[in-house]
């Protein structure tokens, strides 16, 4: 009979009161400020779910969730198929291929803030490379007064910031391939669409699970780069979730709604992770 060391738990128990303090304290902070009034520091009335009443009836939240949601998929459907051709293309070994490595792991390196600040001066059409090109070009082109312009500026601007991150995991991952499996395509002369797709894309799966939920939540919490480049518009045209959250917390003191705006915000993440995280593994568990 295998005797089990159950002290090993003591070493797990340091990380259970890091999470506790870091997360479910703050948590429970947040769910009791989601159902109460409060006025000052001490009055306070219980209103119950009255906060998430109203702000599941504020149309500000419907907005910037249709935006947020819209965002995020044009994110994924550019995002990962770029990163897969991107590590496709690079190279496998030697100098060029720790160049490449170097090369796009610069972008994840920089600041949030500063990115945003790089892409506002680079868009400007009197001193900026990309809008002054375009608009030398006959393309009309203003991010801070056009719509459509400002949500292609933030959604360029997020491709090239994050579509590092996707590229080298999926680079990590086709590199873990077998070799074996190369072999025996060359021998079957698959070509390269059936190498790809019977061999690397299903060894993939894994490595595209944990990009796409990286990516997601990111792109779904995105704050500091639209509101540093366009501070949230043309208007409300790029403002996301986050910003309108701040805005109800900080700008308008509202911390009862606040607080229920934040609960809605972090379930409707942890429910769209969990059906991606479903989606992409149910073939793994029906085979």
């Amino acid at each position: 009979m295998k005797v089990q060391n159950n002290k090993a738990w003591w070493l797990v128990l340091p990380v259970f009161l890091l999470v506790a303090f870091s997360a479910i304290v703050p948590m429970m902070t947040v769910v009791n400020y989601s159902v109460q009034d409060i006025f000052d520091p001490s009055t306070r009335y219980f209103v119950g779910v009255d906060w998430y009443r109203q702000v599941l009836q504020d149309p500000r939240l419907h907005d910037s969730l249709l935006r947020q949601f819209i965002f995020s998929a044009c994110v994924l459907l550019i995002q990962i198929p770029l990163g897969i051709a991107i590590a496709l293309c690079m190279p496998t070994r030697g100098r060029w291929a720790s160049l490449c490595l170097i090369l796009m792991a610069i972008p994840l390196l920089i600041p949030w803030n500063v990115v945003g600040t790089i892409w506002q001066i680079f868009g400007r059409a009197d001193i900026g490379l990309m809008g002054w090109t375009l608009n030398k070009l006959g393309i009309s082109y203003n991010y801070a007064a056009n719509t459509m312009d400002a949500w292609v500026t933030v959604l360029i601007m997020d491709v090239w910031h994050w579509t590092s991150l996707v590229a080298l995991l999926c680079y990590s991952g086709l590199r873990a391939i077998p070799d074996v499996y190369y072999q025996a395509a060359r021998i079957d002369r698959a070509s390269n669409w059936a190498v790809f797709r019977h061999i690397q894309l299903p060894k993939l799966k894994s490595v595209l699970l944990i990009a796409v939920m990286l990516r997601f939540m990111d792109s779904f919490m995105i704050y500091t780069e639209p509101f540093v480049l366009t501070g949230g518009g043309p208007g409300n045209a790029t403002t996301f979730l986050s910003q309108t959250l701040t805005q109800m917390a900080i700008g308008q003191f509202d911390l009862g709604p606040a607080a229920a705006f934040s609960l809605v915000y972090f379930l409707i993440i942890l429910l769209v992770s969990w059906l991606f995280y479903t989606a992409m593994t149910h073939d793994d568990k029906t085979r």
